[in-house]
């Protein structure tokens, strides 16, 4: 009876033992795979920022034409966004001057834009050369420490009054990696503000010493709030002394976007 019990505790001792030798084998292949996905997308995401795509159009329309240039520019916002290959395409118009127009762009390449590009641009082009009060102007840009696709299409929230702010810096030769280096200092901290949706610095592919940044508000009051957060210093005394022309501010645009009207 004894030698029963002892090989019954035996049967039982290596049946936990297996058991739990499971679990600890099924936990660490699911923890392996875990890290083997996180590394795969972070991957994915450094090889999709090396070829992302990002372009700005400035177009300055007769008043007249305003609202139908805008709706011409909202149908390309709309088919644009239906693209796989579309990160972001939104459209706005200067706050202090409508007639201002700003298309912004980022494409997953440079051959996806330029394909889409020759397909559904007719409506825009033909009313542009009828419409417009000055020369299209085109910027092609670099981002510096890039969002991912689901971080630029992260939307304001009900009660928000979003804005954009576009600043435009021309560096003095020889000082631009000082710039690069400020902001990539602050922004950390810039993008994790509570009331900043999209913060993004990025620099001029036809000329290295200038710049523009992207910061999407959601609201007035956060711009403000911004303005005197303290990381916010050292970029403030950088333009304060290493731009080509003063004041700085004269480079600052403020946006109200028209396409697309997007919520969390």
């Amino acid at each position: 009876m004894t030698d029963f019990l002892n090989s019954k505790n035996e049967r039982m001792t290596t049946d936990k033992l297996y058991t739990v030798s499971k679990k600890a084998l099924f936990t660490a292949t699911l923890l392996l795979s875990l890290t083997s996905q996180e590394a795969e997308a972070q991957q994915e995401t450094v090889m999709e920022s090396k070829d992302v795509f990002a372009t700005l159009t400035k177009y300055e329309v007769k008043q007249a034409a305003e609202q139908v240039f805008r709706k011409a520019i909202s149908h390309y916002v709309h088919h644009a966004l239906e693209q796989e290959t579309n990160i972001l395409t939104e459209a706005f118009y200067e706050q202090d001057k409508p007639s201002v127009l700003w298309l912004i762009e980022r494409w997953s390449n440079k051959a996806a834009f330029e394909k889409f590009r020759s397909n559904s641009m007719m409506e825009i082009d033909s009313l542009a050369a009828n419409c417009r009060r000055s020369p299209i102007v085109t910027i092609d840009v670099k981002d510096l420490e890039p969002l991912t696709k689901k971080e630029w299409r992260r939307g304001s929230q009900k009660d928000d009054k979003p804005l954009t702010i576009m600043l435009f810096v021309d560096s003095k030769p020889g000082t631009e990696d000082v710039f690069e280096k400020v902001y990539h200092t602050a922004m950390p901290a810039f993008r994790g503000e509570k009331g900043v949706i999209n913060y993004q610095l990025s620099r001029f592919i036809a000329d290295s010493t200038k710049f523009v940044t992207y910061e999407k508000f959601r609201s007035d009051d956060a711009f403000q709030y911004h303005l005197n957060f303290p990381p916010i210093q050292p970029v403030i005394d950088y333009l304060n002394t290493s731009i080509k022309t003063q004041p700085f501010q004269a480079g600052i645009h403020r946006l109200i976007q028209f396409a697309p009207v997007m919520a969390e």
